[in-house]
Parts: structure tokens; sequence; C-alpha cells
């Protein structure tokens, strides 16, 4: 019998579905999709500035679209994205060198849980994480230049 990808029904929703995972689970999809945004954002970022060598009208012209409310807000998502993503991937480096990992134990059950320390370096960063959009939703929308 020839073995097939049909255990694989889920297709590209496989990359929201956390199944019996955890929180780590969670912040691997927001990483994911936090990537694909900051491309993105790159993406219309270089179109956006290619509209220099139209001259001065088109630069304004689309300055002046950027200018809008719903723009203001997506670079505050872009903040959130980018802070997100760059403490999140710190951590994965950390885990991918060993850092704040357990010393192995024995596979005897009943297991002794392993994410006790990693853990909490993750809920430290996701803390500093959500320190840094506060503040930066209050630069974004509180403090603006009038």
């Amino acid at each position: 019998m020839e073995k097939t990808a049909k255990g694989n029904c889920l297709g590209i929703f496989g990359w929201f579905y956390a199944g019996k995972y955890q929180i780590e689970r969670y912040a691997y999809i927001f990483h994911r999709l936090s990537g694909l945004a900051i491309l993105l954002y790159l993406f219309m970022h270089i179109y956006v500035t290619g509209f220099r060598i139209h001259g001065r009208e088109a630069w304004e012209g689309v300055m002046s679209k950027v200018g809008e409310p719903i723009f203001h807000l997506g670079e505050y998502m872009l903040f959130i994205a980018v802070a997100f993503h760059a403490l999140n991937g710190i951590r994965l480096i950390f885990q991918g060198l060993g850092l704040f990992l357990p010393k192995p134990a024995s596979p005897v059950y009943p297991y002794k849980p392993a994410l006790a320390r990693v853990r909490i370096f993750f809920y430290l960063l996701m803390f500093i994480s959500l320190v840094l959009m506060f503040i930066g939703g209050l630069d974004f929308f509180v403090f603006v230049e009038g």
C-alpha cells in the first residue's frame, strides 16, 4: 500500500489549528502571521516609495492618501507586529540555543513538566511585548502632534 497525504486534511488551515498544544503553539501561529504582515508592509512600502520617480504631483497624491486615519491605524498594527515578532524571535533564539531549558530527565511516568522554566521566560517576554504595545499606542493615539 502506498501512503498518501490524505491524513493532512487541514491544508493551509493547519496553520491556525493549535490542537492539543499549549500557548506556545499560538505564539508560533502569531509569529508566522506577524512575519507575513511585516513582509506585506515591506512590499507596500516599496510600491508607495516608487511613486517618487513619477514626479512631485504623484508623490503628494499618494502621501495624501497614506495620511488618512486608516493608515495611521495600520502603522500601529505594524508596530504591534514588529514588537511581537522581535520579542518572540528572541525567545525562539534562546530556546534554540538551549537557554532557559531544564536539564534532561529520565522519561519515567509520571513525566516531570519540562516547560516550567520555558513558560516563565515566555510570559516575561509577552509581558514586555504588551508593555511596548501599550506605550506605542500612547505614542500613536494620545501624544499625536497636532
